[in-house]
């Protein structure tokens, strides 16, 4: 869930909102990656891979888990959207002192090595959320979940940086996963049906 109007954005939600609208967001018209076309299209990784936008994500989602009382062993999710989200989580723990690990789920497995689906220090029992940078209809997160329960990790929530309002939150609640963004669409000025 986003932040509500009885509980104000932090500065750091604030930042990122205005790096958000002068960055990544772009008019016009767009396929998407659930096939649907929108007038508008987000570019998350104009944040995520700008120092200052990784920062801001980084610090804004260890404060969301900080905030739920229960640090996961790991944070993670489909690359490679995700990857740049895991890696500015990981990093500020780091900063911070705060025990966190990342980890990778790879849309196919390498066909050397270990042939995994799963990438980094984390073993099954661990407890995960799962990241992202945008969540439209929840596909992708529902695939990144899936293959981080067959490798044993218990996933607690996904948490994404732009919600597009476009479904996510209900098909990831039909699994039994909360869905929480930093983000919605509506905090940039747009409303769900896409104007």
């Amino acid at each position: 869930m986003s932040h509500t109007l009885s509980n104000p954005p932090s500065a750091t939600i604030q930042a990122l909102i205005g790096l958000i609208g002068s960055n990544a967001l772009k008019r016009g018209t767009f396929r998407l990656a659930s096939g649907r076309e929108a007038s508008f299209y987000l570019d998350a990784k104009q944040v995520v891979l700008d120092s200052h936008g990784s920062m801001l994500v980084g610090r804004a989602i260890l404060e969301r888990l900080t905030a739920l009382g229960s640090l996961p062993d790991a944070v993670g999710g489909m690359s490679i959207g995700a990857d740049p989200v895991t890696s500015a989580v990981v990093t500020i723990a780091g900063v911070e002192g705060i025990p966190l690990k990342g980890f990778l789920v790879r849309k196919e497995p390498k066909d050397h090595g270990t042939k995994r689906f799963v990438e980094g220090p984390v073993v099954p029992g661990n407890r995960v959320v799962i990241v992202e940078d945008v969540v439209t209809t929840g596909g992708s997160s529902l695939l990144a979940i899936d293959r981080a329960q067959e490798f044993g990790l218990i996933v607690e929530r996904v948490i994404t940086v732009i919600d597009r309002l476009a479904g996510g939150q209900a098909t990831l609640a039909a699994r039994g996963i909360s869905l929480e963004s930093l983000v919605t669409i509506r905090d940039l000025g747009i409303e769900p049906d896409g104007s």
